[in-house]
C-alpha cells in the first residue's frame, strides 16, 4: 500500500467544539503542518481573519504556550483552541481556474504560480493557490504547501500530496539540497558576471505597522545569494538568483541594499522608475514586479530520482525584455 493510499484509511481528524475550549493532541497525519493549516483544515466555515486573529491574541496555545501562525506541528504536540462557531453550511467553492500543473504524481504537484495571487489565504486574502488547488482536488485527502513565493512573485511552487512527500521536501530544504533559482530584472549595470552577496536579514516593522526585512549586521540572520549576470538590456540587467538561504524577501533586500531594485518592486524598489515602467516610458508597460521562480532542482521525497523542474517568464516579463531590447 503506497504512503497516499495510508493517509486515507488515518484516523479522522479531530473536531473544534463551538461552546468549549477545544483540546486536540496532533496525530501522525498533521505532523509537520504549520499552525495556521492545521487550524484551517478543522475551522471550515470560520473567517481566515478570525483564525489568525485568535493565534496572534494569544488564545491558541500549543503545549501550553503561545504559538505562532507558521509554527510547525510535532506528533504528540496538545493545542488547546478557544470555542469556534463553526458555520453548518459548506463554504461556497473557489470559483477561480487553478494554475497551470508543471509536474505531478501521487506525492507531489509542482504548480506555476501567476504574479499578483498569495500562496495562501490569510490576512485579508479570502483565497490564495493552496485553497484554490484544494477547492479543484476536493478528494486529495492531504494537500500542503512545501514552501511559498511572495505574493508578486510568479513561478514555481511545489505542494506536497502526502505526509511522507511534505517532511522529506522540508529536510531537503533545511538540509540546502534543493537548487531554487529566479531570474530578476534590476535597474541599473549590473557589475559582475558572478556575484556573492552574504548580508543578514533582520525583520523591522516600519510607521504603519507592516513588517519588512532589512540588512542587520548585529542582529540579522544569515543570508546568503549568488547572482548570475545573464543579460544586459540598456538601463536594466537580468539576473539569475541563487538562494543558498531562504529568509524572507532575501532576494529583493540584497538587490535593493546593493543599489540594483528589482524592477516593479513595490516594497524595496525605486518608486519612481517604477511608476516610470508602468506608463510604458521603456517601450512596453510592465505593471509587476520582475522576480520568477524559474527552475527548481531536488530528490524526490519518496523515489530519490533527480527532479528538474523549470517554468518559462510570462507574457508580461517576455514583452517588456523584447521592448526594452529593441529600445
Amino acid at each position: 500500500m503506497n504512503d497516499t493510499a495510508k493517509e486515507r484509511g488515518s484516523a479522522p481528524m479531530p473536531r473544534l467544539a463551538a461552546d468549549q475550549v477545544s483540546h486536540l493532541t496532533v496525530g501522525p497525519d498533521s505532523a509537520g503542518q504549520r499552525l495556521d493549516n492545521f487550524l484551517l483544515r478543522l475551522a471550515k466555515g470560520v473567517p481566515q481573519s478570525h483564525v489568525y486573529r485568535i493565534v496572534r491574541s494569544g488564545q491558541v496555545r500549543v503545549n501550553k504556550a503561545r504559538a505562532s501562525v507558521d509554527q510547525r506541528l510535532v506528533e504528540g504536540d496538545h493545542v488547546r483552541v478557544p470555542p469556534l462557531r463553526i458555520a453548518q453550511a459548506p463554504p461556497p467553492p473557489v470559483r477561480v481556474q487553478m494554475p497551470p500543473v508543471l509536474f505531478e504524481d501521487e506525492h507531489l504537484i509542482a504548480v506555476d504560480k501567476p504574479a499578483g495571487l498569495a500562496s495562501h489565504g490569510g490576512s485579508g486574502i479570502s483565497h490564495g493557490l493552496i485553497e484554490m488547488v484544494r477547492a479543484a482536488r476536493p478528494n486529495q485527502p492531504f494537500l500542503e504547501l512545501v514552501h511559498r513565493l511572495d505574493r508578486e512573485t510568479s513561478g514555481i511552487l511545489l505542494l506536497a500530496k502526502s505526509r511522507r512527500a511534505l517532511l522529506g521536501l522540508h529536510e531537503q530544504l533545511r538540509d540546502g539540497q534543493v537548487d531554487k533559482r529566479y531570474l530578476a530584472l534590476v535597474a541599473g549595470d549590473w557589475f559582475n558576471d558572478r556575484q556573492h552577496v552574504r548580508l543578514p536579514l533582520a525583520k523591522r516593522t516600519i510607521g504603519s505597522g507592516e513588517r519588512r526585512m532589512a540588512v542587520d549586521e548585529g542582529e540579522g540572520m544569515a543570508a546568503h545569494t549568488v547572482f548570475n549576470l545573464r543579460h544586459r538590456y540598456g538601463p536594466f540587467s537580468l539576473l539569475e538568483a541563487e538562494l543558498k538561504t531562504g529568509r524572507t524577501h532575501q532576494i529583493r533586500v540584497h538587490l535593493a541594499h546593493i543599489g540594483f531594485p528589482i524592477v516593479g518592486d513595490d516594497k524595496y524598489g525605486d518608486f519612481e522608475l517604477n511608476r516610470r515602467i508602468a506608463r510604458g516610458e521603456f517601450g512596453v508597460a510592465l505593471r509587476r514586479m520582475f522576480l520568477h521562480a524559474w527552475a527548481t532542482r531536488f530528490r524526490h521525497p519518496v523515489s530519490g530520482a533527480p527532479m528538474a523542474i523549470e517554468s518559462a517568464l510570462d507574457r508580461e516579463c517576455g514583452d517588456f525584455l523584447r521592448g526594452v531590447g529593441r529600445a
